[in-house]
């Protein structure tokens, strides 16, 4: 079975569009100071870029996963070793922010001084990959 697409600009502009507004609730989620969900937008933020890209490049469906460095693997990115360790540690906002058993260590993790530095590395992550695009 073939599982090639038709419509690529629109999925891939689809992708784009939720990963715009999941910015934007995360840079609100900042102003008000919810550091941790902040950051677990801001892996939806990358995740939904790089499936964009995934859609692109290999014209078919993302998969599904929310490993950022997976996806990233699979569309065959060439990474910097930087870039590789705040992937895969991005990828742990996914699973702290939502999780029980992991959420009062994020919680308390999650100081403005953590989230900006975090934020900061998302943002240029987010923006080398729109480049791509």
């Amino acid at each position: 079975m073939d599982d090639k697409i038709e419509n690529i600009d629109n999925i891939v502009q689809n992708w784009l569009d939720s990963a715009d507004k999941n910015h934007k609730t995360m840079i609100h989620l900042v102003d008000s100071k919810d550091y941790s969900w902040a950051l677990f937008l801001g892996h939806l933020v990358i995740e939904k870029t790089l499936k964009a890209l995934y859609v692109k490049r290999l014209q078919k469906h993302a998969i599904f996963s929310h490993d950022l460095l997976r996806l990233s693997k699979k569309i065959d990115l060439q990474l910097s070793e930087n870039f590789e360790e705040w992937l895969d540690v991005i990828t742990t906002f996914n699973l702290n922010a939502r999780y029980d058993n992991y959420k009062q260590d994020f919680y308390q993790l999650c100081t403005k001084e953590f989230a900006d530095t975090w934020l900061d590395r998302i943002e240029k992550i987010r923006l080398w990959l729109r480049n791509l695009l």
